[in-house]
């Protein structure tokens, strides 16, 4: 309970990293708004994250979104240079501690994919988000409510009282360049700054400026035969002196009969986040539904302290066509089962 509020109230006017998922890959507008809408053979999605993280501990940490993209012109598959804008919108919803520190987002994007070449394509987007901060001091516990035998919730906390709130907007920008020598590889090479305002976030009308949060992804795919695709990729973003590093891979099976209209894949993986905790993975895909599952082992100094409980992940990905008899639009070269 002390590790609780202590971590509640640390966060209240400093400076920490943002929320995050495991599967960074299956958010790709909080990786980077360049991702909008950055997809070869479909026309929109739609998707949603859930993670709860530190079960073991009396309230856990809950992060949820949602999300939708589209394109705008593209699919031009007769054409060796293929251009398209994409359009974005997400809702973040994040929750930790007893004082319920809470964090709601909604987020616009924009992206513009130039084919450079055939084998080339140069990606970049921007977003804007507005952000709301809340937190709840009558569920927190203070030194001033210690009575001699216990804390009593009755006095006064010396605080402030009831449910206080913060908010403010904030730009994020990002660039992708993606290399598809083949069909059998793919690779991109994204980066980007979330915050690049800095906005002000405070609940005591201070000057704590929200850091700048670069994020750097390379992700490759390999088809290695038929039924076999290989999907390694590294994740690193570092935020006013807190950092993360996720690498790993995929490993995408096809389990249904070629050509067929509904292809199903099995889906596993495993990822390290480095100094913290080995991450397994494991989904589904058919057709044009993607549900996957991840877990977080820790594996760090803290295990002790969450009985080795780290965080439970969710994704469910809808892709689809704006014309049902579009079939496969081969705009560029990338691994696929068809």
């Amino acid at each position: 309970m002390t590790i609780i509020i202590w971590c509640t109230l640390y966060s209240l006017d400093t400076a920490a990293q943002s929320m995050h998922f495991s599967q960074y890959y299956n958010a790709p507008m909080l990786l980077n708004p360049a991702n909008t809408a950055l997809m070869p053979d479909d026309d929109y999605r739609f998707g949603m994250n859930y993670r709860t993280q530190w079960a073991a501990v009396p309230v856990p940490y809950n992060t949820f979104s949602a999300y939708g993209d589209c394109k705008i012109g593209g699919n031009k598959s007769n054409e060796d240079h293929n251009n398209w804008l994409g359009l974005g919108l997400a809702f973040f919803d994040d929750k930790a501690g007893d004082g319920n520190l809470s964090l709601v987002q909604i987020q616009g994007s924009v992206a513009y994919h130039l084919q450079l070449s055939q084998f080339t394509m140069l990606s970049g987007g921007l977003s804007g988000a507005y952000v709301q901060r809340s937190v709840n001091y009558d569920n927190l516990t203070f030194d001033a409510q210690w009575d001699g035998f216990t804390f009593n919730s009755v006095l006064g906390n010396g605080e402030k009282i009831g449910v206080i709130k913060t908010n403010y907007a904030t730009v994020n920008g990002g660039l992708n360049f993606a290399w598809f020598p083949n069909d059998n590889v793919y690779a991109k090479l994204g980066g980007s700054v979330l915050n690049i305002n800095q906005p002000t976030e405070s609940f005591y009308n201070s000057g704590n400026k929200v850091g700048y949060r670069p994020i750097g992804n390379l992700d490759m795919l390999f088809k290695t035969g038929p039924v076999l695709i290989v999907n390694p990729s590294i994740y690193y973003s570092t935020q006013m002196g807190a950092s993360e590093l996720v690498f790993g891979s995929l490993f995408r099976t096809v389990l249904s009969e070629k050509n067929t209209n509904m292809p199903v894949q099995l889906i596993l993986g495993i990822f390290d986040r480095w100094n913290d905790a080995v991450i397994g993975v494991a989904g589904m895909q058919l057709g044009g539904i993607q549900f996957m599952a991840s877990y977080d082992f820790t594996v760090s100094a803290l295990a002790p302290y969450n009985a080795s409980y780290g965080a439970l992940e969710f994704s469910l990905i809808y892709t689809g066509k704006y014309y049902k008899n579009q079939g496969v639009r081969k705009m560029y070269n990338c691994p696929r089962f068809f």
